[in-house]
């Protein structure tokens, strides 16, 4: 059954659009509480980031589940694989996190996890959805959900990020730059870095509503790569809004992203023989990753884009290290979903142990060119990915790159957008076809 209202991350838009709307919150608070209520007793957490229109979707949910009967624990502004490791410790049924990750302030959304700490399964997510097209109705008073806030929140989850390196771990002398898209991880991450030894410099850390993700953090990552360079600094770390995504920047400037991260702890796993498998990728990872690995003798799979799918793989065959190239790194070993600040840690630690240098580090790991075109499409009927001129030049695309590239068209599960990537060995070809789609695809969507 297809789904209404959730996408591959939950539920995200433009905040005062329908679903985005204090109404609809309220109505999916309850909706939530009632369905959890089926799995047992019910106590739900609640965390959202920075911007502004938190306060008043935290407000709606809370009305929504205390009117189902769910008790609610507000943990206020958290990274959202905080509110992942605070539902499995508090033994919550689920864990609600208000956020539109990446996405300006003008954007919300709703991400759920299950008590476990992963994305909720399918079948309770089309319960709440039949749920929402139901009258809303209130317990008895005496059943009403109560609602009380975890204080000592952040604090819980800077020990437990600390948790996953070994206790011997010293960062002393290395120079950082962290850049908090003054989201989520504001409080949290440089508390991580500094209380491990390292030398800090904290930028984009004073949310006040409205900057979250603007010119800043793994999306605009250019600043951090400015202050890097200026502050002589071993290396600079760009976390998102709500703390799943983490990309890098080496001591020389250039960006390190997921498929490189993704690269640089698999090798160091491999290498101490805890890899216990192999790795998860996506549609998206480059072909040059699954080339280097291979070198490792390290299996290769890609799962659907979607830190949902990559984790559904890694569950399947029991492997502990997956991701994108966007920066969700799932270090399953210490957390069930991508967690930036534990992926950060995991690339330190493996530097460490070789005593490299992130610019050596990712030596070995030789990229394909890949275009990725960002393509917006409206309220057109028509499915551009199923247009028989789209698909003949997709095909055609990919007959003429004759085994030496690949192209993806995929819609994204956040956005209004078509993505059009390709990659092969030849950068100008590469660009000429992916041009040549993305120009079909918005043709084709007027």
């Amino acid at each position: 059954m297809s789904k209404k209202y959730f996408g591959t991350d939950g539920i995200r838009g433009r905040v005062g659009e329908y679903p985005i709307t204090p109404d609809f919150m309220l109505k999916l608070g309850w909706a939530a509480g009632m369905a959890f209520r089926k799995q047992g007793a019910c106590r739900v957490l609640v965390g959202k980031d920075t911007r502004i229109s938190g306060y008043m979707f935290e407000s709606a949910l809370e009305a929504g589940l205390s009117a189902a009967g769910a008790d609610v624990m507000l943990l206020g502004p958290m990274p959202t694989p905080a509110i992942a490791y605070l539902t499995r410790t508090f033994h919550a049924e689920a864990g609600i996190v208000i956020s539109a990750s990446h996405n300006p302030h003008d954007d919300n959304g709703i991400k759920f996890f299950s008590g476990q700490g992963t994305k909720l399964p399918d079948d309770i997510e089309l319960m709440i959805e039949e749920l929402l097209d139901q009258p809303m109705t209130v317990v008895e008073s005496s059943k009403l959900g109560k609602v009380s806030r975890i204080n000592d929140a952040a604090g819980r989850y800077i020990e437990f990020c600390k948790s996953s390196v070994p206790t011997s771990t010293d960062f002393a002398g290395l120079k950082l730059v962290v850049d908090c898209a003054h989201g989520a991880t504001y409080k949290v991450a440089p508390s991580v870095f500094r209380e491990l030894g390292a030398n800090v410099t904290v930028l984009s850390a004073q949310p006040d509503g409205l900057n979250i993700n603007e010119n800043c953090g793994s999306t605009h990552i250019e600043s951090l790569q400015a202050a890097v360079l200026v502050g002589h600094a071993d290396l600079g770390i760009a976390f998102d809004g709500d703390g799943d995504r983490v990309l890098m920047v080496d001591h020389t400037g250039a960006i390190v992203d997921g498929d490189d991260l993704l690269y640089i702890i698999a090798r160091d796993l491999h290498e101490r023989g805890k890899l216990n498998g192999g790795v998860v990728g996506t549609l998206m990872s480059n072909l040059g990753l699954e080339l280097a690995l291979k070198d490792l003798d390290i299996p290769f799979v890609r799962a659907k884009v979607g830190d949902r799918y990559v984790m559904a793989e890694l569950q399947e065959r029991e492997w502990v290290l997956g991701g994108e190239n966007s920066g969700h790194v799932v270090c399953f070993s210490h957390t069930t979903t991508g967690d930036a600040i534990i992926a950060a840690l995991q690339v330190l630690l493996a530097l460490r142990r070789r005593g490299e240098t992130l610019a050596q580090a990712r030596q070995s790991l030789r990229k394909c060119p890949q275009v990725l075109i960002n393509v917006r499409f409206g309220a057109s009927k028509v499915d551009p990915l199923e247009h028989p001129a789209v698909k003949e030049a997709s095909a055609r695309a990919t007959e003429e790159m004759a085994g030496r590239g690949r192209v993806l068209l995929r819609k994204s599960g956040t956005e209004p957008l078509v993505r059009v990537m390709v990659e092969g060995d030849d950068e100008n070809q590469v660009r000429a076809h992916a041009e040549t789609l993305a120009k079909l695809v918005s043709d084709v969507c007027v």
